[in-house]
C-alpha cells in the first residue's frame, strides 16, 4: 500500500506526538513490586484455600473442592468488567489501583472471619464437627466475592500495563515485550513460591489469622509500590468501549446484509477498494496508534459494514450503519482468536485438581522431610513453581538460542508452538497423576508424598510453555485498543476452565463412587485423572487443526528510520 506525501507528514508526525519518553525498563520494579505484593496475597490463601474450608469451616470435601474452582472461576470472569473499564474510561493505571484496594477490603474481612471465633464455626471436639453457619458462609463469600471484584480489575491491567512500557514502534525496545512475558511470569512464579511454602506454613503452623493477615498487609503495600511510580509510567488513554464498536461493526453489518460485498477489497489486493471506508482520521486516530489493521479476505460478511451507500457520509457517519475498515478488522481479529483461546480451557481443568484432589493425596501421604517436620499439604505446589521458573530460565536461556538458529525467528519458535508444547505436557501430567494414584492405594502403609513430584512438575512445565504463550498470543494479536480486553479473555479462559473442573467433579461425583467426600481409598480417582487426560487429548488434536487454519492479523505499522534525518518516517508493512 503507497502513501502520497501528504498522508506520510501526517504519519510522521502522529508517530513522533505519541511517542512517549516514559516507561522503559525503570518502571520494571515497581510494577513486579506490584505483582509480587499481589501473588503473595492471593496465591497465600487460595493455596491453602482447601485446607481452611475443610478444616476450618467444616465443609464437606466435594463442597469444598467446588466453592474452590467456583470462586477460582468467578476470579477469572470478572476480567471482562475490568478490562471493559481499562480501555473504555479509567485507563490500566487506575484501574489497578482501585480494583488493589477492593481487593485489601475483602481480605481484611476474611482475615477478621479466620481470627474472631463468632465468624467461624468451633473447632472439632472428639471427632465431632459443626459445620458453618448459613451467615458464616455468606460471610466468607462477601469476602471472597470482593477478591473476586478486585481480581478483575488487577488481573487484565497489570500484564497489559507493564508490556505498555515498551514502545513497540522503537526497534530498541519493541524485541523486549516478548522477553517481558517471560519475566512478568518468573516473577510471579517466584512469588507463588514464596507464598506456598512460608505462608501455607505460618497457616497450618501459627493459625490464620497470623496466616490471612499477613497477605492482607502485603496487599495494601502493592498499591505503594504501584504508586511510588507513578511519574515514571507510560500511560495508554482509554480508547472508548471496544464492546461498543464490536457491536457496532455487527449491527451495521447486519443493516447492510443485502448489499454485494467487494470481492477485489482485501489484504493481497495492492490498490483500495473505493466502495469501502478505510479510514476516517477522527474515528481511528486513538485507536490505531500503533498501526492500522489491514484488510482481509475472510469473514467477508461483516465487510458489509465498512460499504459506502449513497445514504452514508463518510467524513461524519452513523456508526450504527457505517464502520472502517479497521474497525471491522478489530472484530475479525477477536473472532479469529477464539478457537485457539478455548483450546486453553482444559488445561486449567487438569491444573486445578492441584489444590483440591492432589492436595488430598498428599495430606494422605508421608510428608515428613525429617522426624520432626513435614511438608504443608498446601505447599507441594512449591514442586509446581520450582518446575516452572526453572523451565522459564531454560526456555529464556538455552532454549531460545538453540531453536533461533534454526527457526530464524527472534523468539526461537512463535506462542502458537509453545503452547501446543504446553498442552502436550499437560497430557502427560494427569496421565502420571492417575498412576500415581494406583500407586498410593496399593501400598500397605502411607508412601512419601514425593511420588506426587512427577506430576506437579509436569505441571509447572507446561504452564511454563502454554500460559506464557497464551498471553503472549493475546497481546500479540489484539488490536492496541484491546489489549487489557485481549488479557482478559487470557482469565476467562482459566475461569472457564475452573467451572469445568467443577461441572466434572459435580458429574463425576453423582453418577459413579469415584470421589467420596471423607476417604480417597474408597474412590477411583484414578479414572477421574484419566478421564481428564482423554479430554485433554481431544483438546490437542483440536488445537492442532486450528493452528493449521489460523490466520494472523496483518497490521501496517509505520516505524521510524534513520535515513540522515532525525525524525524521518517509512511506511513498512509487518504481518503479524
Amino acid at each position: 500500500m503507497k502513501l502520497n506525501p501528504e498522508r506520510m507528514a501526517n504519519v510522521e508526525e502522529k508517530v513522533r506526538h505519541h511517542r512517549n519518553p516514559k516507561g522503559g525498563i525503570i518502571t520494571m520494579p515497581f510494577i513486579f513490586s506490584n505483582e509480587v505484593c499481589d501473588k503473595l496475597a492471593v496465591v497465600g490463601f487460595n493455596a491453602n484455600m482447601i485446607t481452611y474450608l475443610t478444616t476450618q469451616l467444616h465443609m464437606p470435601l466435594s463442597r469444598a473442592a467446588n466453592t474452590l474452582t467456583n470462586f477460582g472461576g468467578t476470579s477469572s470472569l470478572t476480567p471482562l468488567i475490568g478490562a471493559f473499564i481499562a480501555d473504555s474510561y479509567a485507563g490500566r493505571f487506575w484501574t489497578i489501583t482501585v480494583a488493589s484496594l477492593v481487593y485489601v477490603l475483602g481480605m481484611t474481612i476474611l482475615t477478621l472471619s479466620a481470627s474472631l471465633p463468632q465468624l467461624h464455626p468451633p473447632p472439632c471436639h472428639r471427632h465431632i464437627c459443626k459445620e458453618a453457619s448459613a451467615w458464616q458462609i455468606w460471610i466468607l463469600y462477601l469476602a471472597l466475592l470482593l477478591e473476586a471484584v478486585g481480581s478483575g480489575g488487577i488481573r487484565p491491567c497489570v500484564v497489559a500495563f507493564g508490556a505498555d512500557q515498551f514502545d513497540e514502534t522503537d526497534p530498541r525496545q519493541s524485541s523486549r515485550i516478548w522477553k517481558y512475558f517471560n519475566w512478568y511470569y518468573f516473577v510471579m512464579g517466584a512469588s507463588v513460591l514464596v507464598a506456598v511454602t512460608v505462608l501455607v506454613y505460618v497457616q497450618d503452623n501459627v493459625g490464620w489469622g497470623w496466616g490471612l493477615g499477613i497477605p492482607s498487609v502485603l496487599m495494601f503495600l502493592s498499591v505503594v509500590a504501584l504508586a511510588f511510580g507513578y511519574p515514571l509510567f507510560r500511560k495508554m488513554e482509554p480508547a472508548g468501549s471496544p464492546f461498543t464498536r464490536l457491536l457496532q461493526v455487527s449491527v451495521a453489518a447486519l443493516r447492510k446484509r443485502k448489499l454485494e460485498v467487494p470481492v477485489a477489497a482485501a489484504a493481497e489486493s495492492p490498490e483500495e477498494d473505493p466502495r469501502l471506508l478505510y479510514e476516517n482520521e477522527e474515528l481511528d486516530a486513538s485507536i490505531s496508534v500503533g498501526g492500522k489493521l489491514m484488510h482481509t479476505s475472510s469473514m467477508r460478511f461483516l465487510d458489509k459494514a465498512a460499504i459506502l451507500t449513497e445514504e452514508d457520509n463518510p467524513k461524519a457517519p452513523n456508526l450504527w450503519r457505517l464502520s472502517t475498515v479497521h474497525r471491522v478488522e478489530e472484530l475479525k481479529s477477536l473472532i479469529r482468536m477464539g478457537p485457539i483461546w478455548a483450546a486453553g480451557i482444559l488445561l486449567i481443568t487438569a491444573y486445578a485438581q492441584q489444590n483440591t484432589f492432589s492436595l488430598q493425596q498428599a495430606r494422605a501421604m508421608d510428608r515428613h522431610l525429617t522426624a520432626s517436620f513435614e511438608i504443608p499439604p498446601g505447599s507441594m505446589t512449591m514442586f509446581t513453581m520450582t518446575a516452572m521458573l526453572l523451565t522459564i530460565a531454560f526456555y529464556d536461556r538455552v532454549f531460545v538460542p538453540v531453536a533461533r538458529r534454526f527457526t530464524g525467528l527472534d523468539r526461537g519458535i512463535t506462542f502458537l508452538h509453545r503452547m501446543g508444547i504446553g498442552l502436550g505436557i499437560s497430557v502427560l501430567a494427569t496421565l502420571v497423576a492417575g498412576f500415581v494414584e494406583v500407586k498410593r492405594k496399593q501400598s500397605s502403609m502411607p508412601i512419601s508424598a514425593f511420588w506426587l513430584v512427577p506430576q506437579y512438575v509436569l505441571h509447572g512445565m507446561a504452564e511454563a510453555f502454554m500460559s506464557i504463550g497464551h498471553l503472549e498470543f493475546f497481546y500479540n494479536q489484539a488490536p492496541e485498543s484491546m489489549r487489557s480486553t485481549a488479557a482478559a479473555l487470557f482469565w476467562t479462559a482459566i475461569s472457564i476452565g475452573n467451572y469445568t473442573s467443577t461441572l466434572l467433579v459435580t458429574l463425576v461425583h453423582k453418577l459413579s463412587n469415584w470421589l467420596p467426600d471423607d476417604n480417597l481409598n474408597e474412590g477411583k480417582l484414578e479414572y477421574f485423572y484419566w478421564v481428564i487426560t482423554s479430554l485433554q487429548v481431544l483438546n490437542l488434536i483440536y488445537y492442532l487443526f486450528c493452528t493449521k487454519i489460523y490466520t494472523f492479523k496483518p497490521i501496517q505499522v509505520h516505524e521510524p528510520k534513520e535515513d540522515g534525518v532525525d525524525g524521518a518516517c517509512c511506511p513498512d508493512l509487518i504481518l503479524f
